[in-house]
C-alpha cells in the first residue's frame, strides 16, 4: 500500500525543467494497474500534463506523461532514490529483447529521474510486453501490461482537456478503448495505412499439425497462411500466443497431414556448440526456398543476461523469425527470434556488430507447449548429421508463414 501511495505522490511531483509542481488529478485514467489523470501547473492553474503511474515489486514506480505541448516523458521514481537535483543519467532501455534506445534523464526531484521519450520510443513502449532498463550497474525489468491502452488514454486526456478545459475532465479511458498510434510529429493525426504483406517462418511440432512461430510474426495478422516449400498454402489459425516470450502456436487444418515434425532436444546445449538456422528471409526478394545458415552458440543468455535466449552466430535476416534452430544431430535447440540492430549499436558505440543474433531456448518453448497441451516429442542427441541432411529432414515440416499485416501508423509491430 505504501508503494501505491508513493506512486500517487509521484504523479503530483512530475515536472519538467522550468515547471512548478502539479496539482490534480482532474478526471481519471484507470487502465490495469495504471492510474492517473490531468494536472495543472501549481502556480498558474493552467493545464500542464496528463500522466499515469504504476508501481512495481522492485520498488520502482513508472510514470508516463504527455504535456500540453505534446511531449512524452517517462519517469522512474522510488522513495529510496537520493539524487541531487539537476543530476543527469543515461538509461538504456530494451523492449522485448529487440528494440533498444538510450534515454537521457534528469533528476528534477531527488526521488525521480525523468526522461523525454522520442516518438519512436513511445511507439515501441506502447506495443512492447517487457522493458529492461539499465542505468550504471542497476538492471530492472518492467512488465509493460496495458501500455497500449494507457498511452491512448493519456493522448485522449491531453486532447480533451485542451479542447474542453480541466473543469470538464472525466474518464479519459472511455473514449480511448483502442490504442492510438503515436505519430512521428507529436500532435499529428495518425494516418491509416493499407494492409501490407508480412512473413516469417514456423515449424511443425506434432503430428496433429501444431506449428510454432514467433508472436511478432503473427501479431496484427489477417489471412494467416502457411506452406511447405513447393506445396500449396493452407489457412492457419492462432491457438495461443505469448508476447512476453515472443512465441505463438498455430494450428493447421484437420485435413493436413504431417508425417514428419521437429523434435526438441532433451539435453542442454553448451556455448560453442554448432547450430543450424533454417528459415525464409526476405521472402519475395530472395529464393522462394528456405535458406540454411550455420554458426555456433556464442552465449547461453541474450541481451542484458536474459536467460530465456541463446546468442548465436548463425546469420539470420528478417523472415527468419520463428524458424527452427538445430543442433548437429538435427534436434531443435531454439526458435530464431531476431538480431541485434547493427545500425543503432554503430551509432551508439562507433562499431558495427557482426553475427549477434538470438533464439528462444527450448526451456521457454517447452513451457509454452506444455501450457497449450501440445503432444510434442523430445529426443536425445545421437550421431551428428551433415548440414545437408538436417536441411533435407527439415523440409518436411519447416513452413513459410505469411499474412496481411493490419497497421495504423506503425501501431503494430
Amino acid at each position: 500500500m505504501w508503494l501505491r501511495s508513493f506512486a500517487v505522490a509521484a504523479l503530483l511531483q512530475l515536472s519538467l525543467a522550468g515547471l512548478a509542481h502539479a496539482a490534480g488529478p482532474f478526471g481519471s485514467v484507470n487502465v490495469g494497474n495504471w492510474i492517473g489523470g490531468a494536472f495543472s501547473n501549481d502556480e498558474t492553474g493552467a493545464f500542464s500534463h496528463c500522466a499515469a503511474t504504476t508501481p512495481y515489486a522492485n520498488g520502482v514506480i513508472l510514470v508516463v506523461s504527455q504535456n500540453a505541448a505534446g511531449t512524452w516523458s517517462l519517469a522512474f521514481a522510488s522513495p529510496n532514490y537520493r539524487f541531487n537535483k539537476g543530476e543527469n543519467a543515461a538509461i538504456d532501455v530494451i523492449f522485448d529483447g529487440q528494440e533498444q534506445a538510450r534515454l537521457f534523464a534528469t533528476a528534477y526531484q531527488s526521488n525521480m529521474l525523468t526522461a523525454i521519450m522520442p516518438a519512436n520510443v513511445v511507439r515501441t513502449f506502447q506495443k512492447a510486453s517487457l522493458m529492461v532498463a539499465t542505468a550504471g550497474r542497476a538492471v530492472l525489468n518492467f512488465d509493460l501490461t496495458s501500455t497500449g491502452p494507457v498511452i491512448a488514454a493519456l493522448a485522449n486526456c491531453v486532447a480533451k482537456v485542451k479542447a474542453d478545459g480541466l473543469n470538464k475532465a472525466g474518464d479519459f479511458t472511455k473514449s480511448a478503448a483502442k490504442p492510438a498510434a503515436v505519430a512521428d510529429k507529436q500532435g499529428a493525426t495518425p494516418a491509416s495505412k493499407p494492409a501490407k504483406p508480412k512473413s516469417g517462418t514456423g515449424f511443425v511440432v506434432s503430428a496433429n499439425g501444431h506449428i510454432v512461430t514467433n508472436h511478432h510474426v503473427i501479431d496484427g495478422c489477417s489471412d494467416l497462411k502457411g506452406n511447405l516449400t513447393g506445396e500449396a498454402a493452407m489457412v492457419l489459425r492462432v491457438v495461443s500466443s505469448d508476447a512476453n516470450n515472443d512465441l505463438a502456436l498455430l494450428q493447421a487444418p484437420s485435413t493436413a497431414t504431417f508425417k514428419e515434425f521437429g523434435r526438441i532436444r532433451d539435453r542442454s546445449i553448451r556455448s560453442g556448440d554448432s547450430v543450424v538456422a533454417i528459415g525464409f528471409p526476405f521472402h519475395g526478394l530472395l529464393t522462394s526456398d528456405f535458406t540454411v545458415t550455420t554458426g555456433i552458440v556464442s552465449s547461453l543468455s541474450g541481451m542484458r543476461n536474459d536467460s530465456r535466449f541463446l546468442q548465436i552466430s548463425a546469420p539470420v535476416q528478417p523472415g527468419n523469425s520463428g524458424g527452427p534452430l538445430f543442433d548437429t544431430t538435427g534436434q531443435i535447440v531454439g526458435v530464431v527470434t531476431g538480431k541485434l540492430d547493427g545500425l543503432r549499436v554503430a551509432v551508439a558505440t562507433g562499431s558495427i556488430p557482426e553475427n549477434i543474433n538470438f533464439a528462444i531456448k527450448t526451456g521457454a518453448l517447452r513451457d509454452f507447449l506444455d501450457n497449450s497441451v501440445v503432444p510434442y516429442q523430445t529426443a536425445e542427441p545421437k550421431g551428428e548429421l551433415k548440414t545437408t541432411d538436417i536441411a533435407g529432414n527439415a523440409r518436411a515440416y519447416t513452413m513459410l508463414i505469411s499474412c496481411n499485416g493490419t497497421e495504423q501508423a506503425d501501431a503494430k509491430r
